[in-house]
């Protein structure tokens, strides 16, 4: 499979990366194995994951995902030949959260143990932290990437003045720069990314992967009434784009998954794929026919005329 550089990481992708915040939560241990099984097969090197994966869920205490992971890795041997990102920052337990440079020197070593490896490939401060400078972050960075503990670094969920500052920082005090941003970033959900962001990543080389990328499975499109929010878990936060718009993206999806006999999360991910400034979007799945699902979208090249339609259609 074509892989895709990740900005001046000096790692490449495939263009999709596998989310691994379902393993542990949706997706017990055995399921987790097949779904990254078949991530594997299909041609795939990147999963994305974060310490506080699934904590969120009921018996969980955050790290669930990553110990998946870890323990697949070590049943399939398979560590020299994937790309593992993960990330720091989110609330582990009282006192266990943020981006001081004591913490993520803590947490890195967590993370380490459950994946079960010697170097995290891109560790990622997952949200702002408005309480530590990023001159005291990206040190403890610069210290990690020093003792091979991380290859690369990157952040999630900042806007683009967030990042500029942190650019400039780094730029002035001789520290290492975030390399890669993870973004929400979706047909429907547009305004946080398009403008003053996507044009700072591009002109900086940024790495963008973007979460949510099928807006927490609305444009899978089987959430289409108020009665298939029961279907799963997930169906409370797909609520509402259940608007004209959310309707109106749905039909173009359909309109051009008919065109290329595709469904519509793929065509919903080829349309990300193909964005400016994107390297890759990250989708999870729950079963092996997901993941099948997920490996079409990658080859899938949508024309002009389609991607015109589904730009319009979400504006």
């Amino acid at each position: 499979m074509h892989k895709r550089s990740l900005g001046h990481t000096g790692l490449t992708i495939a263009p999709l990366v596998l989310g691994g915040n379902v393993f542990g939560w949706t997706a017990d241990e055995p399921t987790s194995f097949q779904v990254l099984d078949a991530f594997a097969e299909a041609g795939f090197n990147a999963i994305d994951t974060a310490d506080v994966y699934s904590r969120w869920h009921a018996g969980n205490q955050g790290g669930e995902s990553e110990i998946i992971i870890g323990k697949w890795m070590k049943a399939r041997k398979n560590r020299d030949r994937l790309v593992i990102v993960t990330k720091v920052g989110s609330e582990m337990g009282p006192g266990r959260k943020g981006l001081k440079a004591a913490y993520i020197e803590d947490a890195v070593e967590h993370s380490l143990r459950r994946l079960q490896v010697d170097t995290i490939d891109l560790y990622l401060s997952h949200w702002p932290d408005p309480d530590t400078p990023y001159e005291e972050t990206l040190g403890a960075y610069q210290r990690l990437l020093a003792k091979g503990k991380v290859r690369a670094i990157g952040a999630s969920n900042l806007d683009a003045a967030q990042l500029k500052a942190s650019l400039d920082i780094a730029h002035q005090h001789k520290l290492p720069r975030y390399d890669v941003l993870q973004p929400e970033y979706n047909l429907y959900d547009r305004s946080s990314f398009e403008g003053p962001l996507q044009a700072l990543c591009i002109a900086e080389d940024i790495g963008v992967i973007t979460y949510f990328a099928l807006a927490k499975g609305f444009l899978s499109g089987k959430y289409r009434s108020e009665a298939d929010l029961k279907q799963s878990a997930r169906g409370e936060g797909v609520a509402k784009y259940l608007n004209p718009r959310g309707r109106r993206l749905l039909k173009a999806l359909d309109e051009v998954g008919k065109r290329h006999d595709a469904k519509p999360a793929e065509v919903a991910l080829a349309w990300l794929m193909a964005q400016p400034g994107v390297t890759a979007p990250i989708a999870s799945a729950t079963s092996v026919a997901q993941m099948q699902s997920l490996a079409r979208a990658a080859n899938l090249n949508l024309g002009k005329d389609d991607l015109a339609l589904l730009t319009d259609a979400g504006a």
